[in-house]
C-alpha cells in the first residue's frame, strides 16, 4: 500500500527502505510482461547465465573480477561464510560482532554457515597482532564487518584496511569484508562519513565483499557479493546459491539501478535525491507549503536521518512543518494521519506533528494537503 513518508528518514526499514526509480519500474514492466532473456545468451543462441546482466555492470563500477547477486546481505554472508570456512575457523574482531535488524546476529549467522567463530581483540581496540595471534591451521578466512548500524568513540583502535589485507595475503588465507549498507559512490559530499564505498575496498585488495541492495545504493533488496575471481566462482557454485538467488523481477530494477550509478545519473535514483536535496530547497518547499495549509502551519528548521541501519551519526539538516490545530491533540491528529489515504507517516515533537519535507515526494504534496483539509476541517 503506496504511504507518504513525512517522518525524514530516508531509508525507513519499516516503510520498505529505498523507493525505486520510475524508470526502473518502467523497465521492470517492459521485461516482466513478457518473455525476455533472463538465462538466455543472444550472442551465442544458448543458454546462459541469469547474473550476467548485473555481473558486467559491477565489473565496471566496483573494479572487481566477479560478482554475484543473492536476495539480500544476510543470505550473501552467510553463502561466503559457508563457501569459504564450513568446518573451519573465521577470525573476527570481538567489536564487529554485530547484531542487524530483526536480532539477527554475525554470530549465530556464522553458526548456520558451517563456520566456527574465532574472536579476537576487545570490544573497543583490537589489533592486527590480534588476528596474527589467532591463525591456525583451522584458519580458513578473515573477516571484517563494517558497523553500519552503531559507532564507537572514544579509546578505540581497528586496523587499517590495508594491514588487514596484507596479512590475508602473507599467511595465505582470504579476507571477506562485509560492508553492510553499501556505498558505490562517495557519500561525503551529502555530508555522510565512515560508510566504506565498495570499490575502495576492491582497490585495497579485499577478496570477498557483500552490501545490501536497498539501503545506500537505492536499489531493491539484494545481496552483492563481489571480488576475486577464485572466490567468487566457488561461491557461485556452492548449492546454497541456487537456493538464495535472485528473481528477474529484482535483476531488471538492480541492472538500471546500477546503470545510474556507471552512467553518472545519480539523481534518477530516489534515495540519492533526497540525500543531496539542500536545505535551501526543503525551506523553499515547506514554507511553500504551510502558507496552502494556513496559520496552524509553521515551517521549521529540522535533522533527518539517513536510516535503515546506515551512518547512525549522521544528521541531515532539512525543513518541514509544524501542524497545530486547537482541539485535536498531536497524537489524534498522528492517528488521523496515519489513517488517511494514502497514510502519512509523520514525527511527534514537543506536542507537535513534524511533516520533514526531505522524505516527502513533490508529487504527494497536494494529496497531503487534501488529507490534512479533509481531517482538520
Amino acid at each position: 500500500r503506496r504511504i507518504i513518508n513525512a517522518s525524514g528518514v530516508v531509508l525507513h526499514t519499516n516503510l520498505g527502505r529505498a523507493p525505486l526509480p520510475e524508470r526502473a519500474i518502467e523497465h521492470l514492466r517492459e521485461v516482466s510482461t513478457g518473455y525476455s532473456n533472463l538465462e538466455f545468451d543472444l550472442e551465442q543462441g544458448k543458454r546462459g547465465k541469469r547474473d550476467v546482466h548485473v555481473d558486467r555492470t559491477l565489473l565496471q563500477l566496483l573494479g572487481c573480477e566477479a560478482a554475484i547477486v543473492v536476495n539480500n546481505n544476510a543470505a550473501a554472508v552467510l553463502l561466503v561464510l559457508n563457501t569459504l570456512a564450513e568446518g573451519g575457523e573465521v577470525i573476527v574482531s570481538r567489536g564487529e560482532q554485530i547484531e542487524i535488524g530483526d536480532s539477527f546476529r554475525i554470530p549465530e549467522i556464522m553458526a548456520r554457515s558451517g563456520a566456527r567463530l574465532r574472536e579476537v581483540g576487545t570490544t573497543n581496540r583490537t589489533r592486527i597482532k590480534d588476528y596474527e595471534r589467532a591463525i591456525n591451521e583451522h584458519t580458513r578466512l578473515l573477516l571484517r564487518v563494517h558497523p553500519s548500524n552503531f559507532r564507537m568513540i572514544g579509546f578505540t583502535e581497528r586496523p587499517p584496511l590495508g594491514e588487514f589485507v596484507e596479512l590475508g595475503k602473507r599467511r595465505n588465507i582470504p579476507t571477506f569484508e562485509d560492508l553492510g549498507s553499501g556505498c558505490v559512490s562517495d557519500p561525503i559530499p551529502l555530508g555522510i562519513a565512515d560508510e566504506p564505498i565498495a570499490a575502495g575496498s576492491i582497490r585495497a585488495g579485499i577478496d570477498v565483499i557483500s552490501f545490501s541492495g536497498d539501503k545506500l545504493l537505492g536499489g531493491p533488496q539484494a545481496g552483492i557479493i563481489a571480488g576475486k575471481k577464485l572466490y567468487v566462482e566457488k561461491i557461485r557454485q556452492n548449492p546454497l546459491f541456487r537456493a538464495l538467488r535472485v528473481d528477474k523481477l529484482t535483476i531488471s530494477v538492480l541492472e538500471f539501478v546500477l546503470r545510474a550509478y556507471l552512467c553518472g545519473k545519480t539523481e534518477e535514483i530516489p534515495v540519492w535525491r533526497m540525500l543531496q536535496a539542500s536545505a535551501a530547497e526543503l525551506k523553499h518547499r515547506a514554507e511553500s507549503f504551510a502558507g496552502r495549509v494556513g496559520e496552524k502551519a509553521k515551517p521549521l528548521e529540522l535533522k533527518s536521518v539517513v536510516g535503515g541501519g546506515s551512518a547512525p551519526e549522521t544528521y541531515l539538516p532539512s525543513w518541514g512543518v509544524a501542524l497545530d490545530f486547537p482541539g485535536i491533540s498531536d497524537a489524534e491528529l498522528e492517528r488521523r494521519l496515519r489513517n488517511s489515504e494514502p497514510p502519512a507517516i509523520v514525527r511527534l515533537e514537543e506536542g507537535r506533528v513534524i511533516l520533514d519535507f526531505r522524505t516527502i515526494f513533490a508529487t504527494d504534496e497536494d494529496a497531503l494537503l487534501v488529507n490534512i483539509r479533509k481531517i482538520t476541517g
